[in-house]
């Protein structure tokens, strides 16, 4: 019961846990195989990088209410209808995070804000950690530098290794369609948590390779022994719920410790009434604390 609960939050929470005017194109000599990345508009640079299984469309309604910047538009290959290339063959999340540094190398960014949601959240983090003197500022949403450790804080990755590899096989060799019908009867303990999946408005589907690969390293990757290397500020967004009897209602302390070891202290920015897809489900007041991030 214990695991079952466990993997209910983990795939539930961490593995879920863009917009006016005709966009303009990326430069067209940044090439890659991992990520495609579109901007518009112009102004401070603001990068934004959706989650697992999700593109840059969960960013429409905040990049329509961004005037005078210039956003670079993130989305990692083999999510939504983008074909997987170099993300369908090993390790995705370590290549993806340098494909971000190359860009705003080659791009010529100075110091951009970065947006990251979950796994993007994750991915902004490593940047970060990477390449501290590239980046301005940093927020996450919904996103925790060891995503187990919000659903039980003495967890770590030797505890959460079995139940990775049961969600890396269900999405692997069952793919989206047999998840959620399968997934129970071949004794996989999903139990609602396939619900929780894929009945989010941010799961897009994708590469079955590229989902399990990546919903694998969502959940064992540590990032918080990196958060000391960080320069830049940080804020961290995430959904709460004044209701006790939600598990959101205890989200305040939880982000707070997985975050206590960054050299600078974070703003903690808490949005009430939002479950893991926080700039679907309260945009109004995601964006009035985008914008105080970017004041």
């Amino acid at each position: 019961m214990e695991r079952r609960n466990l993997l209910k939050g983990l795939v539930g929470g961490a593995a879920l846990w863009a917009a006016a005017g005709a966009p303009a194109r990326a430069r067209a000599s940044f090439q890659s195989t991992r990520i495609v990345v579109e901007t518009r508009g112009s102004g401070p640079d603001l990068i934004l990088i959706p989650g697992l299984a999700s593109t840059s469309a969960v960013w429409t309604r905040t990049a329509a209410r961004l005037p005078g910047r210039r956003l670079h538009l993130v989305s990692v290959r083999g999510f939504g209808d983008l074909p997987a290339g170099a993300n369908a063959n090993g390790a995705v999340m370590g290549a993806v995070a340098g494909e971000v540094r190359r860009y705003i190398d080659q791009a010529g960014l100075g110091a951009p804000a970065l947006i990251g949601h979950s796994m993007g959240g994750q991915l902004a983090l490593r940047v970060a950690a990477d390449a501290p003197d590239r980046v301005g500022r940093l927020m996450t949403v919904d996103a925790s530098p060891f995503f187990p450790a919000l659903i039980s804080p003495g967890a770590t990755v030797g505890d959460v290794e079995p139940i990775a590899q049961v969600a890396y096989q269900a999405v692997q060799f069952l793919g989206d369609e047999g998840l959620r019908s399968r997934g129970r009867s071949l004794g996989l303990e999903l139990g609602g948590a396939a619900d929780a999946v894929f009945g989010s408005m941010g799961w897009q589907g994708g590469d079955r390779r590229v989902l399990a690969q990546a919903l694998y390293e969502v959940m064992t990757l540590d990032l918080r022994h990196r958060l000391p290397d960080i320069t830049a500020p940080v804020t961290v967004v995430y959904g709460w719920s004044s209701d006790e009897a939600s598990p959101r209602s205890r989200t305040d302390g939880l982000f707070r410790g997985a975050y206590a070891s960054l050299p600078r202290p974070a703003v903690f920015e808490r949005i009430e009434g939002a479950e893991h897809m926080v700039m679907i489900d309260q945009p109004g007041r995601f964006l009035a604390a985008v914008e105080r991030f970017l004041a």
